[in-house]
Protein backbone atom coordinates (compact mmCIF):
# COMPACT_ATOMS: atom_id res chain seq x y z
CA UNK A 1 0.00 0.00 0.00
CA UNK A 2 1.21 3.09 -0.90
CA UNK A 3 2.37 6.45 1.68
CA UNK A 4 1.16 9.75 1.70
CA UNK A 5 3.15 13.19 1.69
CA UNK A 6 0.50 14.63 3.69
CA UNK A 7 -0.16 12.30 5.64
CA UNK A 8 0.40 13.66 9.43
CA UNK A 9 1.51 10.47 10.67
CA UNK A 10 5.04 11.20 9.08
CA UNK A 11 4.53 14.75 9.44
CA UNK A 12 4.80 15.07 12.92
CA UNK A 13 7.60 13.51 13.86
CA UNK A 14 9.17 16.34 15.19
CA UNK A 15 13.18 16.37 16.02
CA UNK A 16 14.75 13.53 15.26
CA UNK A 17 17.73 11.93 17.31
CA UNK A 18 19.61 11.68 13.68
CA UNK A 19 18.50 15.17 12.37
CA UNK A 20 18.86 15.62 8.68
CA UNK A 21 22.17 17.68 7.66
CA UNK A 22 20.53 20.88 6.25
CA UNK A 23 18.17 21.49 9.29
CA UNK A 24 18.36 21.43 12.94
CA UNK A 25 14.88 22.49 13.78
CA UNK A 26 12.48 21.20 16.25
CA UNK A 27 8.98 21.56 15.07
CA UNK A 28 8.07 23.75 17.38
CA UNK A 29 10.45 26.26 15.42
CA UNK A 30 8.06 26.07 12.44
CA UNK A 31 7.06 30.05 11.99
CA UNK A 32 3.88 29.98 11.50
CA UNK A 33 1.84 32.88 11.51
CA UNK A 34 -0.05 34.55 14.34
CA UNK A 35 -3.71 34.30 12.97
CA UNK A 36 -2.88 30.45 12.39
CA UNK A 37 -1.37 29.85 15.86
CA UNK A 38 -3.98 28.19 16.86
CA UNK A 39 -2.32 24.83 14.37
CA UNK A 40 0.74 24.69 16.52
CA UNK A 41 -1.60 24.48 19.52
CA UNK A 42 -3.77 21.50 18.03
CA UNK A 43 -0.72 20.03 16.48
CA UNK A 44 1.93 20.15 19.75
CA UNK A 45 -0.71 19.44 23.18
CA UNK A 46 -1.36 15.67 22.99
CA UNK A 47 -4.37 16.16 24.75
CA UNK A 48 -5.92 17.77 22.30
CA UNK A 49 -5.67 14.45 20.10
CA UNK A 50 -9.11 12.63 20.99
CA UNK A 51 -7.17 9.51 20.55
CA UNK A 52 -10.07 7.94 20.54
CA UNK A 53 -13.85 7.89 20.78
CA UNK A 54 -16.73 7.31 18.77
CA UNK A 55 -16.51 10.44 16.49
CA UNK A 56 -12.41 9.47 15.93
CA UNK A 57 -13.47 5.60 15.28
CA UNK A 58 -15.92 6.39 13.01
CA UNK A 59 -13.17 8.45 10.68
CA UNK A 60 -11.11 5.12 10.74
CA UNK A 61 -13.91 3.16 9.76
CA UNK A 62 -14.52 5.75 6.94
CA UNK A 63 -10.80 5.25 6.11
CA UNK A 64 -10.66 1.37 6.39
CA UNK A 65 -13.59 1.09 3.92
CA UNK A 66 -11.97 3.32 1.32
CA UNK A 67 -8.85 0.96 1.49
CA UNK A 68 -11.22 -2.08 1.27
CA UNK A 69 -12.74 -0.37 -2.23
CA UNK A 70 -10.00 0.60 -3.23
CA UNK A 71 -7.78 -2.05 -3.40
CA UNK A 72 -5.59 -3.00 -6.35
CA UNK A 73 -6.85 -6.46 -7.48
CA UNK A 74 -4.98 -6.48 -10.82
CA UNK A 75 -3.48 -9.26 -10.41
CA UNK A 76 -6.90 -11.17 -10.69
CA UNK A 77 -7.14 -9.19 -14.02
CA UNK A 78 -4.29 -9.86 -15.46
CA UNK A 79 -4.85 -13.27 -15.36
CA UNK A 80 -8.23 -13.25 -16.61
CA UNK A 81 -7.32 -11.13 -19.67
CA UNK A 82 -4.48 -13.41 -20.72
CA UNK A 83 -6.72 -16.34 -21.08
CA UNK A 84 -9.78 -14.57 -22.29
CA UNK A 85 -10.48 -10.69 -22.81
CA UNK A 86 -7.37 -10.05 -24.37
CA UNK A 87 -5.75 -12.98 -24.92
CA UNK A 88 -4.37 -11.95 -28.18
CA UNK A 89 -2.27 -9.05 -26.64
CA UNK A 90 0.76 -9.39 -25.19
CA UNK A 91 1.43 -9.70 -21.54
CA UNK A 92 4.05 -6.68 -21.30
CA UNK A 93 0.80 -4.71 -22.74
CA UNK A 94 -1.36 -6.00 -20.47
CA UNK A 95 0.88 -5.59 -17.82
CA UNK A 96 0.76 -2.02 -18.25
CA UNK A 97 -3.03 -1.33 -17.61
CA UNK A 98 -1.83 -1.93 -14.18
CA UNK A 99 1.42 0.21 -14.07
CA UNK A 100 -0.23 2.92 -15.07
CA UNK A 101 -2.72 2.80 -12.20
CA UNK A 102 0.06 2.43 -9.99
CA UNK A 103 1.84 4.86 -11.75
CA UNK A 104 -1.40 7.47 -11.44
CA UNK A 105 -1.68 6.82 -8.02
CA UNK A 106 2.05 7.50 -7.01
CA UNK A 107 2.56 10.95 -9.30
CA UNK A 108 -0.77 12.37 -8.47
CA UNK A 109 -0.60 11.80 -4.30
CA UNK A 110 2.05 14.70 -3.81
CA UNK A 111 -0.95 16.98 -5.59
CA UNK A 112 -3.92 15.59 -4.23
CA UNK A 113 -1.80 15.80 -0.87
CA UNK A 114 -1.65 19.88 -1.33
CA UNK A 115 -5.44 19.81 -1.99
CA UNK A 116 -6.02 17.80 1.01
CA UNK A 117 -3.88 20.26 3.40
CA UNK A 118 -5.86 23.24 1.88
CA UNK A 119 -9.32 22.07 1.49
CA UNK A 120 -9.69 18.53 3.30
CA UNK A 121 -11.93 16.14 2.08
CA UNK A 122 -14.78 18.83 1.02
CA UNK A 123 -13.64 18.47 -2.68
CA UNK A 124 -11.69 15.13 -3.39
CA UNK A 125 -13.78 12.59 -1.59
CA UNK A 126 -16.92 13.02 -3.68
CA UNK A 127 -14.75 13.54 -6.37
CA UNK A 128 -12.53 10.42 -6.19
CA UNK A 129 -16.16 8.03 -5.19
CA UNK A 130 -17.57 9.70 -8.54
CA UNK A 131 -14.51 8.87 -10.70
CA UNK A 132 -13.72 5.60 -8.93
CA UNK A 133 -16.95 3.74 -9.16
CA UNK A 134 -17.93 5.39 -12.80
CA UNK A 135 -13.98 4.04 -13.55
CA UNK A 136 -15.41 0.27 -12.51
CA UNK A 137 -18.50 0.53 -14.39
CA UNK A 138 -16.84 1.60 -17.72
CA UNK A 139 -14.35 -1.64 -17.05
CA UNK A 140 -17.60 -3.48 -17.35
CA UNK A 141 -18.38 -2.21 -20.32
CA UNK A 142 -14.93 -2.82 -22.31
CA UNK A 143 -14.92 -5.27 -24.95
CA UNK A 144 -13.17 -8.41 -26.15
CA UNK A 145 -9.78 -7.48 -27.53
CA UNK A 146 -9.97 -3.80 -27.15
CA UNK A 147 -7.11 -2.59 -25.92
CA UNK A 148 -6.98 1.18 -25.35
CA UNK A 149 -10.51 0.52 -23.58
CA UNK A 150 -8.84 -1.14 -20.93
CA UNK A 151 -6.29 1.12 -20.87
CA UNK A 152 -8.70 4.70 -20.32
CA UNK A 153 -10.94 2.87 -18.23
CA UNK A 154 -9.00 0.40 -15.90
CA UNK A 155 -5.48 2.62 -16.13
CA UNK A 156 -6.41 6.29 -16.23
CA UNK A 157 -9.36 6.57 -14.71
CA UNK A 158 -9.49 4.00 -12.17
CA UNK A 159 -5.60 5.55 -11.35
CA UNK A 160 -7.24 8.80 -11.09
CA UNK A 161 -9.81 7.58 -8.65
CA UNK A 162 -7.60 5.88 -6.70
CA UNK A 163 -5.00 8.60 -6.06
CA UNK A 164 -8.28 10.76 -4.81
CA UNK A 165 -9.16 8.38 -2.60
CA UNK A 166 -6.21 6.78 -1.17
CA UNK A 167 -4.34 9.78 0.02
CA UNK A 168 -6.52 11.66 2.37
CA UNK A 169 -7.61 8.32 4.03
CA UNK A 170 -4.51 7.81 5.56
CA UNK A 171 -4.23 11.58 5.87
CA UNK A 172 -7.60 12.45 7.88
CA UNK A 173 -6.21 9.84 10.92
CA UNK A 174 -3.69 12.31 12.17
CA UNK A 175 -6.69 14.72 12.66
CA UNK A 176 -7.88 12.52 15.49
CA UNK A 177 -5.07 10.16 17.00
CA UNK A 178 -1.55 11.40 18.07
CA UNK A 179 -0.83 8.62 20.94
CA UNK A 180 -2.48 5.81 18.98
CA UNK A 181 -1.92 6.68 15.95
CA UNK A 182 0.12 3.79 14.67
CA UNK A 183 -2.70 1.47 15.56
CA UNK A 184 -5.15 3.73 14.06
CA UNK A 185 -2.99 3.72 10.70
CA UNK A 186 -2.61 -0.45 11.24
CA UNK A 187 -6.28 -0.71 11.44
CA UNK A 188 -6.97 1.41 8.16
CA UNK A 189 -3.89 -0.03 6.20
CA UNK A 190 -5.26 -3.66 7.23
CA UNK A 191 -8.33 -2.57 5.18
CA UNK A 192 -6.46 -3.20 1.71
CA UNK A 193 -5.18 -6.27 2.84
CA UNK A 194 -8.63 -7.06 4.00
CA UNK A 195 -10.48 -5.52 -0.26
CA UNK A 196 -7.61 -7.36 -1.46
CA UNK A 197 -9.08 -11.17 0.07
CA UNK A 198 -13.10 -10.16 -0.51
CA UNK A 199 -12.57 -8.41 -4.07
CA UNK A 200 -10.75 -11.69 -6.11
CA UNK A 201 -13.15 -14.08 -4.29
CA UNK A 202 -16.36 -11.77 -5.30
CA UNK A 203 -14.70 -11.62 -8.98
CA UNK A 204 -13.50 -15.19 -9.49
CA UNK A 205 -16.76 -16.34 -8.14
CA UNK A 206 -18.97 -14.83 -10.41
CA UNK A 207 -17.41 -14.37 -13.74
CA UNK A 208 -18.38 -17.86 -14.16
CA UNK A 209 -21.79 -17.58 -13.43
CA UNK A 210 -22.65 -14.12 -14.51
CA UNK A 211 -20.11 -13.11 -16.79
CA UNK A 212 -17.20 -10.86 -16.45
CA UNK A 213 -19.64 -7.12 -17.13
CA UNK A 214 -21.69 -8.54 -14.20
CA UNK A 215 -19.13 -9.45 -11.44
CA UNK A 216 -17.66 -6.60 -12.65
CA UNK A 217 -20.67 -4.51 -11.85
CA UNK A 218 -21.32 -6.48 -8.53
CA UNK A 219 -18.08 -4.96 -7.24
CA UNK A 220 -18.74 -1.87 -7.75
CA UNK A 221 -22.17 -1.22 -6.14
CA UNK A 222 -20.21 -2.93 -3.46
CA UNK A 223 -17.54 -0.24 -3.60
CA UNK A 224 -19.85 2.81 -4.15
CA UNK A 225 -22.04 0.96 -0.45
CA UNK A 226 -18.36 1.64 1.56
CA UNK A 227 -17.69 4.64 -0.26
CA UNK A 228 -20.59 6.23 0.53
CA UNK A 229 -20.50 5.11 4.01
CA UNK A 230 -16.88 6.89 4.26
CA UNK A 231 -18.02 10.15 2.96
CA UNK A 232 -20.65 10.32 5.67
CA UNK A 233 -18.18 9.55 8.34
CA UNK A 234 -14.64 10.40 7.32
CA UNK A 235 -14.03 14.54 8.68
CA UNK A 236 -11.12 16.73 9.24
CA UNK A 237 -10.82 18.14 12.53
CA UNK A 238 -7.48 20.38 12.48
CA UNK A 239 -7.44 24.27 10.88
CA UNK A 240 -6.78 23.93 6.98
CA UNK A 241 -4.68 25.90 5.42
CA UNK A 242 -7.08 27.13 3.04
CA UNK A 243 -5.12 27.77 -0.26
CA UNK A 244 -2.80 25.24 -2.17
CA UNK A 245 0.99 26.07 -2.63
CA UNK A 246 2.56 24.70 -5.61
CA UNK A 247 6.05 25.60 -4.47
CA UNK A 248 6.98 22.85 -2.66
CA UNK A 249 5.12 19.77 -4.23
CA UNK A 250 8.86 18.05 -4.48
CA UNK A 251 11.83 19.12 -2.57
CA UNK A 252 15.14 18.20 -4.53
CA UNK A 253 17.73 19.11 -1.80
CA UNK A 254 17.30 16.28 0.28
CA UNK A 255 19.63 14.30 -2.48
CA UNK A 256 22.56 15.84 -1.21
CA UNK A 257 21.92 13.96 1.76
CA UNK A 258 23.79 10.25 0.89
CA UNK A 259 20.97 8.87 3.61
CA UNK A 260 17.83 9.64 1.50
CA UNK A 261 19.55 9.49 -1.99
CA UNK A 262 20.58 5.49 -0.82
CA UNK A 263 17.16 5.46 0.22
CA UNK A 264 15.21 7.07 -2.73
CA UNK A 265 17.66 4.31 -4.88
CA UNK A 266 16.90 1.56 -3.16
CA UNK A 267 13.36 2.49 -2.65
CA UNK A 268 13.20 2.59 -6.71
CA UNK A 269 15.10 -0.57 -7.23
CA UNK A 270 12.49 -2.61 -5.05
CA UNK A 271 9.14 -1.14 -6.37
CA UNK A 272 10.33 -1.66 -10.00
CA UNK A 273 9.89 -5.24 -8.66
CA UNK A 274 7.57 -5.39 -5.87
CA UNK A 275 4.75 -5.91 -7.47
CA UNK A 276 5.82 -8.48 -10.28
CA UNK A 277 4.98 -11.45 -8.17
CA UNK A 278 1.53 -9.77 -7.36
CA UNK A 279 0.82 -10.28 -11.47
CA UNK A 280 2.17 -13.17 -12.26
CA UNK A 281 1.92 -15.38 -9.92
CA UNK A 282 -1.40 -16.87 -10.83
CA UNK A 283 -0.53 -17.10 -14.08
CA UNK A 284 3.12 -19.09 -13.70
CA UNK A 285 0.86 -21.16 -11.61
CA UNK A 286 -1.32 -22.42 -13.76
CA UNK A 287 1.26 -23.30 -16.07
CA UNK A 288 2.60 -25.48 -13.17
CA UNK A 289 -1.21 -27.46 -13.66
CA UNK A 290 -2.39 -26.13 -10.51
CA UNK A 291 -6.22 -26.49 -10.41
CA UNK A 292 -8.55 -23.26 -11.21
CA UNK A 293 -9.53 -22.95 -7.51
CA UNK A 294 -6.08 -22.79 -6.06
CA UNK A 295 -5.01 -20.72 -8.94
CA UNK A 296 -7.71 -18.10 -8.15
CA UNK A 297 -6.80 -18.33 -4.18
CA UNK A 298 -3.25 -17.51 -4.48
CA UNK A 299 -3.50 -13.75 -4.77
CA UNK A 300 -5.97 -13.86 -2.11
CA UNK A 301 -2.78 -15.64 -0.01
CA UNK A 302 -0.67 -12.52 -0.90
CA UNK A 303 -3.26 -9.73 0.52
CA UNK A 304 -4.44 -12.29 3.47
CA UNK A 305 -0.49 -12.21 4.48
CA UNK A 306 -0.42 -8.25 4.10
CA UNK A 307 -2.89 -7.74 7.31
CA UNK A 308 0.17 -8.94 9.55
CA UNK A 309 3.04 -7.78 7.02
CA UNK A 310 1.69 -3.51 7.77
CA UNK A 311 0.78 -4.68 11.02
CA UNK A 312 4.23 -6.28 12.52
CA UNK A 313 7.16 -4.20 11.03
CA UNK A 314 5.28 -1.02 12.28
CA UNK A 315 5.71 -2.39 15.86
CA UNK A 316 9.40 -3.60 15.36
CA UNK A 317 10.33 -0.21 13.79
CA UNK A 318 9.41 1.41 16.99
CA UNK A 319 11.50 -0.73 19.20
CA UNK A 320 14.91 -1.85 16.71
CA UNK A 321 14.36 0.89 13.96
CA UNK A 322 12.44 0.91 10.79
CA UNK A 323 15.75 0.74 8.07
CA UNK A 324 16.61 -2.32 10.74
CA UNK A 325 13.24 -3.59 9.77
CA UNK A 326 13.26 -2.64 6.00
CA UNK A 327 16.98 -4.52 5.39
CA UNK A 328 16.53 -7.84 6.31
CA UNK A 329 12.69 -8.39 4.85
CA UNK A 330 14.46 -6.91 1.42
CA UNK A 331 16.84 -9.21 1.83
CA UNK A 332 14.44 -12.72 2.31
CA UNK A 333 11.87 -11.04 0.14
CA UNK A 334 14.71 -11.11 -2.94
CA UNK A 335 15.54 -14.56 -1.18
CA UNK A 336 12.40 -15.57 -1.35
CA UNK A 337 12.14 -15.59 -5.29
CA UNK A 338 15.44 -17.36 -5.84
CA UNK A 339 14.85 -20.21 -3.69
CA UNK A 340 11.42 -21.23 -3.21
CA UNK A 341 9.06 -19.11 -6.42
CA UNK A 342 12.09 -20.06 -8.97
CA UNK A 343 12.65 -23.69 -8.33
CA UNK A 344 8.72 -24.16 -7.59
CA UNK A 345 7.07 -26.92 -9.62
CA UNK A 346 3.88 -27.94 -7.51
CA UNK A 347 1.32 -26.63 -5.35
CA UNK A 348 2.78 -26.48 -2.40
CA UNK A 349 6.15 -24.13 -3.39
CA UNK A 350 3.75 -22.02 -5.17
CA UNK A 351 1.56 -21.56 -2.17
CA UNK A 352 4.18 -21.27 0.59
CA UNK A 353 5.68 -18.80 -1.56
CA UNK A 354 2.49 -16.69 -1.84
CA UNK A 355 2.36 -16.59 1.81
CA UNK A 356 5.59 -15.93 2.64
CA UNK A 357 6.01 -12.95 -0.14
CA UNK A 358 3.37 -11.37 0.77
CA UNK A 359 4.31 -11.66 4.81
CA UNK A 360 8.03 -9.72 4.29
CA UNK A 361 7.00 -7.89 0.72
CA UNK A 362 4.57 -5.25 2.50
CA UNK A 363 7.10 -3.83 5.28
CA UNK A 364 8.27 -1.81 2.55
CA UNK A 365 5.29 0.02 2.45
CA UNK A 366 5.56 1.43 5.81
CA UNK A 367 8.97 1.13 6.99
CA UNK A 368 10.30 3.27 3.83
CA UNK A 369 8.42 6.62 4.56
CA UNK A 370 8.72 6.44 8.50
CA UNK A 371 12.56 5.89 8.06
CA UNK A 372 12.34 8.97 5.19
CA UNK A 373 10.37 10.98 8.25
CA UNK A 374 12.84 10.52 10.32
CA UNK A 375 16.00 11.94 8.66
CA UNK A 376 13.90 14.74 7.09
CA UNK A 377 13.24 17.99 8.34
CA UNK A 378 9.11 18.37 9.30
CA UNK A 379 8.79 21.58 7.58
CA UNK A 380 10.28 20.01 4.08
CA UNK A 381 8.84 16.38 4.75
CA UNK A 382 5.31 16.57 2.49
CA UNK A 383 7.89 17.92 -0.54
CA UNK A 384 10.25 15.34 -0.03
CA UNK A 385 8.12 12.64 0.19
CA UNK A 386 6.66 14.07 -3.27
CA UNK A 387 10.13 13.68 -4.52
CA UNK A 388 10.20 10.09 -3.89
CA UNK A 389 6.61 9.76 -5.30
CA UNK A 390 7.52 10.86 -8.54
CA UNK A 391 10.63 8.59 -8.59
CA UNK A 392 8.22 5.66 -7.88
CA UNK A 393 5.89 6.33 -9.82
CA UNK A 394 8.59 5.92 -12.85
CA UNK A 395 9.61 2.73 -11.64
CA UNK A 396 5.92 1.23 -10.84
CA UNK A 397 5.46 1.97 -14.64
CA UNK A 398 8.08 0.65 -15.94
CA UNK A 399 8.32 -2.55 -13.92
CA UNK A 400 5.68 -5.24 -14.64
CA UNK A 401 5.49 -3.70 -18.34
CA UNK A 402 9.22 -4.42 -18.58
CA UNK A 403 8.94 -8.36 -16.66
CA UNK A 404 6.02 -9.02 -18.92
CA UNK A 405 8.37 -8.63 -21.76
CA UNK A 406 10.63 -10.89 -20.35
CA UNK A 407 7.35 -13.61 -20.81
CA UNK A 408 6.60 -12.92 -24.71
CA UNK A 409 6.41 -17.00 -24.85
CA UNK A 410 4.59 -18.13 -21.98
CA UNK A 411 6.74 -21.08 -20.94
CA UNK A 412 9.06 -22.18 -17.77
CA UNK A 413 12.30 -20.62 -19.57
CA UNK A 414 11.14 -17.26 -20.28
CA UNK A 415 9.30 -17.29 -16.63
CA UNK A 416 12.54 -18.41 -14.92
CA UNK A 417 14.10 -15.31 -16.36
CA UNK A 418 11.40 -12.58 -15.14
CA UNK A 419 11.18 -14.61 -11.25
CA UNK A 420 15.46 -14.04 -12.02
CA UNK A 421 14.86 -9.96 -12.81
CA UNK A 422 12.44 -9.71 -9.47
CA UNK A 423 14.74 -11.13 -7.50
CA UNK A 424 17.92 -9.26 -8.35
CA UNK A 425 15.98 -5.90 -8.23
CA UNK A 426 14.81 -6.66 -4.70
CA UNK A 427 18.18 -7.52 -4.16
CA UNK A 428 20.00 -4.46 -5.31
CA UNK A 429 17.27 -2.44 -3.33
CA UNK A 430 18.28 -4.43 -0.01
CA UNK A 431 21.75 -3.21 -0.90
CA UNK A 432 21.15 0.25 -1.15
CA UNK A 433 18.80 0.34 1.76
CA UNK A 434 21.97 -1.29 3.96
CA UNK A 435 24.19 1.46 2.38
CA UNK A 436 21.96 3.62 3.73
CA UNK A 437 22.10 2.22 7.05
CA UNK A 438 26.14 2.61 7.19
CA UNK A 439 25.58 6.62 6.24
CA UNK A 440 23.36 6.71 8.75
CA UNK A 441 25.17 4.71 11.53
CA UNK A 442 28.15 2.08 11.67
CA UNK A 443 27.12 0.63 14.89
CA UNK A 444 25.50 -3.10 14.24
CA UNK A 445 23.15 -2.77 17.06
CA UNK A 446 21.70 1.34 16.46
CA UNK A 447 18.06 1.98 16.78
CA UNK A 448 18.04 3.46 12.78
Amino acid sequence: MPFTPSDPKFRNYGHSPHPSTDSNKNFQDIPIDPEHQEIRVLITTNHEFPDGGLRAWTVVLGSFLTLFSTVNSYGVYQHYYQETMLKDTPASIISLIGGIQLFMLYSLSPIIGKVFDAHGLKYILPAGTFIFVLAIMMISLCEEGKVYQFFLAQGVLFGIGNALLFTPAYAVIGHWFKNRRAFAIGIVASGASVGGIVYPIILQDLIPRVGFPWAVRVTGFLTLACLLIACSTMRTRLPLQGKCSWKRVVDLNGFKDPRYCFSTIGAFFNFYGLYIPYFYIQTLADKHGLSHVLVSYLFVLINALGIPARVIPGLLGDRIGNLNTLIPTNFISAILCFAVWLPSRSAAMDVSFACLYGLFSGAMLGSFPAYISAITPVEVLGARLGSIYFVLAIATLIGTPSAGALVKIPDQKHFNSLIIFTGFLLLIGAFMFTFARVKHSRKLWAKV
